[in-house]
């Protein structure tokens, strides 16, 4: 009876989620974590955003994957490349977001992404990302959702971090909670003290559990108790685990699946959405 009931709960919870998600934007296209990149996602017709949060010195929730400038693409308000031996003295927890955001992300390109598109862009605010969507959802109808990623480590607490999850979780939840219904909301993170103290203190918050190789069962035992979405890297997925993630209440939603190929044999074995750098590139989209 328990697990029928749980079962009904996380996928209610899920069940009006579109397949599809664009990660950090659409990384591929357009600069990671950025307004344009969210915004190219909208125009294409992705209704999951999926991006990343940290925290600046003066408390602001800062959308960014790394909690410092990546010298892949940032550069310095004088326009000079950030050089990898900045990065650690760039920290994002140690800059007021007014200095986070005289830093340009996105105008130099990133390498990795030969097809990502160059333009001037900041770190922004999750607040201004959330703003941007639900202004987005007014004007189309459509219901946009919003898959965030706390970037919490241990090893990072009191670094580029609080050294309490608590608090970078307060933060993050503030700001949720004053821009969007929390039906059109996941919360996920690797660092699975946060998804205890999300589940703990809101447990109606649907919750994500990201992980590279450990197997569903193990992620239940750990954490303690089943999370909404079992969020594997797609390389590690196969039939069985996605079927015991259905049979004990859990959606599966691979990352960060990009190739055409990779894409479908996701589909084919039968997951439940997927994330991607290139939106542009599934046949899952409306």
């Amino acid at each position: 009876m328990k697990i029928a009931i749980l079962l009904l709960l996380n996928f209610s919870i899920m069940a009006q989620m579109p397949f599809l998600q664009g990660h950090r934007g659409c990384r591929g296209l357009f600069p990671e974590n950025s307004l344009p990149a969210f915004e190219h996602a909208l125009g294409m017709g992705v209704q999951v955003l999926e991006m990343d949060v940290c925290l600046s010195a003066d408390g602001q929730v800062v959308v960014s994957h790394e909690p410092y400038m990546n010298s892949l693409y940032a550069s310095h308000p004088s326009g000079e490349p950030v050089l990898k031996s900045e990065e650690s003295a760039l920290n994002l927890f140690r800059m007021t977001y007014a200095e986070i955001r005289t830093y340009d992300v996105g105008k130099r390109g990133n390498r990795l992404f030969p097809e990502q598109r160059a333009v001037a862009a900041v770190k922004p605010l999750l607040r201004d990302v959330l703003a941007m969507g639900e202004a987005f959802r007014k004007k189309t109808g459509k219901p946009i959702y919003y898959n965030i990623e706390i970037k919490s480590d241990p090893a990072e607490y009191g670094k580029s971090q609080p050294a309490a999850v608590a608090d970078f979780s307060k933060a993050v939840h503030a700001v949720i909670a004053e821009a969007v219904d929390w039906k059109f909301v996941v919360l996920q993170s690797f660092d699975f003290d946060v998804l205890r103290y999300w589940n703990k203190v809101w447990p109606k918050v649907s919750l994500s559990a990201l992980v590279d190789n450990e197997s569903p069962s193990h992620v239940v035992t750990e954490l303690g108790f089943t999370p909404a979405i079992y969020s594997s890297s797609y390389k590690q997925l196969d039939a069985s685990r996605i079927a015991y993630c259905h049979s004990n209440g859990m959606q599966v939603i691979p990352w960060t699946v990009n190739a055409r190929v990779d894409i479908q044999k996701m589909i084919d074995l039968g997951v439940d959405g997927l994330i991607t750098d290139y939106p542009d590139r599934s046949p899952k989209l409306p």
